[in-house]
């Protein structure tokens, strides 16, 4: 850890932290008054206490949402919802390194990705999906001369958002971009490890114009602000954003309550597959190691299984230990550092259990494997390279979470193919081959939203993210087709005789 005070730590030193809730374009305190506390993740230390809501809360969310929708943001022209949404992002420009300081020091993501990656791609989100607000347009059917039949896309109404703590920024922009554009209103929950990012956009959105109700922040956790939620009967869809177990419930809710339309998008244990007539072995050992160590591996369409041909395994392995060199463990405010802290003691120790599962499997661990700066308080693990990994072992199949990359091997690429798709989830792949045909090939037989040829890519933003099977259903991120799970067609249909 550095000792001596950046730029980013000189700010973070003088930051004020929203920590009330917000409802109805004002910060409030719980109903009940309790607050809990949040984490820095690089010091085990309280940053500050958060309101600790329930669905006493999430009713005068709701209720909110509701008066606005059906009031001045739901009568307000497609044209003036984007003047408001682009001013909106704005703010957040002018406010980007405020934001991205709070973001590093709740989330432990180092200041370099919040300022130049997460901030950046959430102001273009905004941006993108409010320049598309008045440009979506509805349909006539050719019905014939006595009729007029219309096809016109509704918004669906009040939209409660559940976020996730590895991006809580840039996926609150994923899911508000096309609420807002579209003209619903919401109830976000951030996760309760990091809260603050959500609370000061919605601060900033009350600052741009964005009428008092149309976003919301309740926080709190998922049994008194989650569940309350997704049951919560005048809430017409939820978009969550989480663990598979934690998207399932959500299900449960939507059936039990008035069937609300759910959107999830949940984990990955995505392939990363290297054919034998891969060229550019360095560059492709770049992908590899910004795909596992990128956020510290708490990211869910990280590649953490290394699929590679047996005739360049140990050549691009040996370039992929030497490339960690270059991802430091360390401060996240300091700029130098590329890996940050777990986000939190228990998530920390599931990294470390799948270490130890590994070893025990008689995986060969031939970098990291340890946690590390224990002094610092903080929640911080080696980045770790396993090989001699079978597909079966719990570590080429679970979720890490982490800087932890499964080496598999392969002599046929239909052996390749296959052990990619051996897996419930369905999120992102890569491929690696200067073939063409293997390349079209490779990517229709991999089951995954997003395959990417020849880089560890998740498109951009005018490109849908998504996945099959565990990966999540219902909808999309991103590009146009978001709007379509924040809207309902309806049929008009005028008899002219």
């Amino acid at each position: 850890m550095t000792t001596s005070m950046t730029p980013a730590a000189q700010l973070a030193a003088s930051l004020h932290l929203p920590t009330q809730a917000m409802i109805g374009g004002r910060p409030v305190a719980a109903a009940s008054g309790k607050t809990f506390a949040t984490i820095n993740p690089a010091t085990g230390e309280e940053l500050a206490q958060i309101a600790d809501c329930d669905s006493v809360d999430v009713d005068r969310a709701v209720a909110a949402a509701r008066a606005a929708f059906e009031g001045p943001w739901g009568n307000m022209s497609q044209g003036d919802r984007k003047r408001l949404m682009l001013r909106f992002a704005t703010l957040i420009d002018a406010h980007a390194t405020e934001l991205a300081t709070i973001e590093t020091l709740e989330g432990g993501k180092p200041i370099d990705d919040t300022a130049n990656i997460d901030l950046v791609e959430s102001i273009d989100v905004i941006r993108w999906h409010a320049e598309a607000a008045d440009k979506v347009n509805d349909l006539l059917t050719p019905s014939g001369p006595g009729v007029v039949s219309m096809i016109v896309r509704e918004p669906i109404g009040v939209v409660g958002v559940v976020l996730p703590w590895n991006f809580p920024m840039l996926m609150a922009a994923w899911k508000l971009g096309p609420i807002l554009a579209t003209g619903n209103t919401c109830v976000l929950k951030p996760a309760e490890q990091t809260s603050i990012t959500t609370l000061r956009l919605a601060e900033l959105a009350v600052e741009a114009g964005i009428p008092d109700g149309v976003i919301n922040v309740v926080t709190g956790f998922g049994p008194t602000v989650g569940e309350p939620l997704g049951r919560h009967m005048d809430v017409d869809a939820v978009a969550f954003t989480g663990s598979t177990e934690t998207g399932r419930r959500f299900l449960h809710y939507s059936a039990e309550s008035n069937l609300k339309e759910v959107v999830l998008e949940c984990g990955g244990k995505n392939p990363f597959v290297v054919m034998a007539d891969a060229d550019n072995l360095d560059r492709i050992a770049d992908h590899a190691a910004t795909s596992i160590f990128w956020n510290g591996g708490q990211n869910c369409s990280s590649n953490s299984r290394l699929i590679v041909h047996q005739a360049v395994k140990d050549e691009l392995l040996e370039l992929i230990v030497e490339k960690a060199r270059d991802w430091p463990v360390g401060d996240p405010l300091d700029p130098e550092t590329r890996i940050g802290a777990m986000i939190e003691a228990d998530h920390l120790a599931k990294v470390l259990d799948n270490i130890t599962s590994a070893n025990d499997d008689g995986a060969e661990c031939v970098l990291g494997g340890q946690r590390t700066l224990e002094d610092s308080g903080g929640y911080f693990v080696e980045p770790t390279i396993f090989t001699n990994v079978d597909p079966s072992m719990r570590i080429a199949k679970e979720e890490v979470f982490g800087p932890v990359l499964s080496v598999i091997d392969f002599s046929q690429p239909e052996d390749g193919i296959r052990i990619a798709n051996d897996t419930s989830y369905g999120l992102a792949a890569s491929v690696f081959t200067s073939d063409l045909r293997t390349a079209h090939l490779a990517a229709r037989a991999i089951k995954a939203g997003t395959v990417s040829v020849n880089s560890y890519a998740e498109g951009d933003v005018a490109t849908p993210f998504g996945g099959f099977g565990l990966s999540g259903f219902g909808g999309r991120d991103k590009s146009l087709h978001a709007h379509d799970q924040y809207t309902q067609l309806k049929t008009i249909w005028i008899d002219l005789g």
